[in-house]
């Protein structure tokens, strides 16, 4: 029988309605910690909540300087928007990130913004970015898996000609640092999301706050493995949920539901702003509370 993975955990901050110190501060404390494993951004270039006009800061760039900033964490985001960057130049930069980190990324990754909500959708028409219907967006996303995937690791040029995607003489150097490269993690909830996991992912992260939807959901990742072949127990499941700091027993419950349904990979949410040694409070309230 195969023993049960045990459970790994990690931070997230938006890069919404903060600084750059701000964020920095809290991820030096979780680099110190660990029982923090990893840690995480977002992908949005508009606020998504509070001050609709207040400071965000892009994700992967961010990322970069946070990489050069820490020594243990693994560290991504949580998770790019396939509808921002063509995939060969998100490879590229994701590749500059695993140097830059030492071979510490994490790559994440999703088909983008959901037409809800409306904080999320504005920011594609004041980038001068199109917003693909649904279904060339999840093809969007399953070619620039493919596509980056080949770009790690292929060591000669090679020309795609997809539906979504066309490249040309598309070759990559340097590598990333991890090997054959950095793991792959989808997330999503939709169905044909789920068939893009089944076919590409190392990991799947879907949001917290109903346990009983994500059970289906796995199900549902679990029989598109089965229609292709691949072993379901290889895709790390994923869960993000929100910190309450006033009602941190919430979060604890929150985490147990997470855990007895197989969801081994916590991100924790941290709201801004955050508290003086909120990376260690998290640790010995929480983290430490249920395991």
């Amino acid at each position: 029988m195969t023993p049960t993975p045990r459970p790994r955990f990690g931070i997230m901050t938006a890069p919404m309605q903060v600084t750059y110190d701000d964020v920095l501060r809290v991820w030096r404390e979780a680099d110190a910690i660990p029982e923090i494993e990893h840690a995480w951004l977002f992908d949005h270039l508009m606020p998504i909540a509070g001050d609709p006009d207040g400071p965000i800061l892009e994700g992967w760039t961010l990322l970069a300087a946070l990489a050069a900033q820490t020594r243990r964490l693994r560290l991504g985001l949580l998770v790019t928007s396939n509808r921002f960057r063509p995939p060969a130049m998100l490879a590229k930069i994701a590749t500059t990130v695993d140097v830059v980190s030492g071979g510490r990324l994490d790559f994440g990754i999703g088909v983008g913004s959901r037409p809800n909500p409306p904080e999320a959708r504005r920011e594609y028409p004041a980038h001068g970015l199109p917003f693909q219907d649904t279904a060339d967006a999840v093809e969007s996303l399953a070619e620039a898996c493919a596509l980056i995937r080949r770009l790690w690791t292929e060591p000669a040029p090679f020309d795609f000609h997809g539906t979504q995607h066309r490249l040309t003489g598309a070759f990559a150097n340097p590598k990333p640092v991890q090997r054959p490269h950095p793991p792959i993690l989808v997330g999503g909830r939709s169905a044909a999301t789920l068939r893009v996991v089944a076919e590409h992912a190392d990991a799947w992260n879907i949001p917290g706050g109903d346990i009983a939807d994500a059970v289906r959901r796995s199900a549902l990742l679990d029989r598109a493995c089965a229609e292709i072949g691949r072993d379901p127990a290889t895709i790390t499941r994923s869960m993000h949920l929100p910190v309450s700091y006033d009602r941190p027993d919430s979060t604890r419950d929150a985490i147990a539901e997470a855990l007895d349904a197989g969801f081994r990979h916590l991100v924790l949410g941290l709201p801004a702003p955050y508290p003086v040694g909120v990376a260690r409070w998290v640790t010995d309230e929480v983290i430490g509370a249920v395991v």
